[in-house]
């Protein structure tokens, strides 16, 4: 007689939207439209409601922290390995009403190569930043460009001893310029409330600039103006 775990019937995996109420096509055009614009939870829920869903932003936050680190971690394997030149520095943001600090890597392509937030800005926040980065992306820079910050010279000269470390003025210009790009998205979110919940929209934003920008092989046959949604919807079926 064969056992109950030879006769057991395959089936496929639970989806992650299994259990929602509202279909995967409505969570997913939330949290892309919450990422990639400068929207509040409240303005996706009015948008929503203009086209016959009633859900309350309470809702739409939730499902931008469910989900956004979700098909962000669905879409690593499609992404393109970055450059090998990377341009450092930190920035910093409110989060419940008190300082934090963003350590941000871009490569010489515009590739946002990582987003870490920190409580603190020192020596052990950069260690931090850099051996992550390096465990995750299994890629050695062999130029890093930063700031003058006394913490750079001896993280580097241990984690990357034969990368060169540019320091010099200007020349992290292009870093503090994509700064620019996270700003103003932040703004309209009337308060990050807490650590968690600000790295996964600080990453999720990187997710979807590095997206627009052409460093995943999603949706390559769509229409560039309607790749990142088409890049979504494929990230949906595969969570």
């Amino acid at each position: 007689m064969k056992s109950a775990a030879r006769c057991r019937v395959w089936s496929p995996p639970r989806s992650a939207f299994a259990g929602f109420r509202f279909p995967a096509d409505v969570i997913v055009v939330a949290v892309r439209w919450y990422l990639r614009y400068g929207l509040s939870y409240r303005d996706v829920e009015e948008l929503l409601v203009e086209r016959g869903v009633e859900v309350d932003h309470v809702t739409v936050f939730r499902w931008v922290q469910r989900f956004t680190p979700l098909l962000a971690d669905a879409a690593r394997f499609t992404r393109r390995s970055p450059g090998d030149r990377w341009f450092v520095d930190e920035t910093y943001v409110k989060v419940n009403g008190v300082w934090r600090y963003v350590y941000r890597a871009i490569d010489q392509h515009g590739q946002v190569v990582d987003v870490l937030l920190f409580v603190r800005r020192d020596a052990a926040a950069a260690r931090r930043f850099f051996t992550r980065t390096l465990h995750t992306l299994k890629v050695m820079p062999t130029e890093v460009v930063t700031d003058a910050a006394a913490v750079y010279p001896a993280v580097l000269d241990d984690l990357v001893p034969a990368a060169w470390h540019h320091v010099e003025q200007y020349a992290n210009n292009a870093i503090e310029a994509d700064h620019g790009q996270l700003k103003p998205r932040l703004r309209p979110m009337r308060g990050l409330q807490t650590d968690r919940s600000a790295q996964v929209v600080i990453a999720g934003h990187a997710f979807l600039q590095n997206l627009r920008r052409g460093h995943y092989e999603l949706a390559v046959d769509s229409r560039p103006a309607l790749r990142v949604a088409a890049a979504f919807t494929e990230l949906a079926q595969a969570i």
